[in-house]
């Protein structure tokens, strides 16, 4: 026998959706904004009305019943498109409105997205803006993001990306440092410095150069200093621990004030990328799809080529 939609409260359905994507009743709460309680009393109502557990609790984790996966599976595209549906009315009448979540590292948000994000809210007084930074990489689907801005080189994922733009990087050093290091006037020197290792990265030990006629030449080196920061791999480099390689944008003050400066000129290094990275099967919503072309023209006015 099936329930009337009348006898259905559609919000508790919703926050059924936003418990079972983030895995948890806190995590819920915190992406919708609302208490915990309230996201508790809704699921246990939904349940009732329903007559099956949807959840199963511990004290550690919360996790779908089989009915409650089923649920899940089968209303998950449906809130979407309801979703979707009420972003495109906004879209139409050239306001948008909501929530958009967006995510990025925490130097990435200081030197360009958090800028960014300000001229995009400006533009867009209804629009709530929720802008997370950090140095690893979240879950998108569990934390409710509708958009993360990864700079570098994607790995192997089931996130969908679109490239915004890229940036060159530079090996550099403070002046202090080079003043008391050896020779640095070709890659292979490197291996004879004080390497600063940037953990983040899928090889940070290994380097390919490029000289000015496009040969290539593969540097693979040691290290004794590692951070998985880029803030606190800035701030080894500035106090002269060693030699490292940076982005252009991320370096570009430092050099201009002379904290840093930049050595083996004459080689290049691959070139890196800027990606919009949204979940897999979920159309992007109006918010979500005019801040990525803003904030590709955004980079292009910003970015060193």
């Amino acid at each position: 026998m099936s329930l009337p939609l009348s006898g259905l409260d559609l919000n508790a359905l919703v926050l059924f959706h936003a418990v079972a994507e983030s895995g948890g009743f806190t995590a819920a709460a915190d992406r919708l904004g609302i208490a915990k309680a309230k996201v508790s009393i809704q699921i246990n109502r939904l349940e009732r009305t329903l007559g099956v557990a949807l959840f199963t609790r511990t004290t550690r984790q919360v996790a779908l019943t089989e009915a409650g996966h089923r649920l899940h599976m089968r209303s998950a595209p449906l809130i979407r498109g309801l979703q979707e549906a009420i972003d495109h009315v906004g879209d139409n009448q050239g306001e948008l409105s909501g929530t958009l979540r967006l995510s990025t590292t925490v130097d990435h948000a200081v030197h360009l997205l958090a800028p960014a994000v300000a001229a995009f809210a400006q533009a867009h007084p209804a629009l709530k803006i929720d802008l997370r930074s950090g140095d690893r990489v979240q879950d998108l689907v569990g934390e409710g993001i509708d958009v993360s801005i990864r700079v570098g080189w994607l790995r192997d994922s089931s996130m969908h990306a679109v490239k915004l733009g890229e940036f060159r990087q530079c090996v550099v050093a403070a002046p202090a440092y080079l003043q008391g290091a050896g020779p640095l006037s070709h890659p292979r020197d490197l291996v004879q410095h004080h390497w600063i290792t940037l953990s983040l990265l899928p090889a940070p030990l290994t380097w390919e150069f490029q000289d000015a006629k496009g040969r290539a030449l593969t540097v693979h080196l040691k290290s004794r200093l590692k951070v998985d920061s880029p803030s606190a791999l800035r701030a080894m480099l500035r106090q002269g621990y060693g030699v490292s390689i940076l982005d252009a944008l991320s370096a570009q003050e430092d050099l201009r004030t002379g904290k840093l400066q930049q050595v083996l000129t004459d080689w290049s290094l691959p070139r890196g990328g800027v990606y919009a990275v949204y979940p897999p099967g979920r159309l992007l919503s109006a918010r979500t799809r005019k801040f990525i072309d803003f904030y590709r023209d955004f980079l292009a006015r910003h970015f060193p080529a």
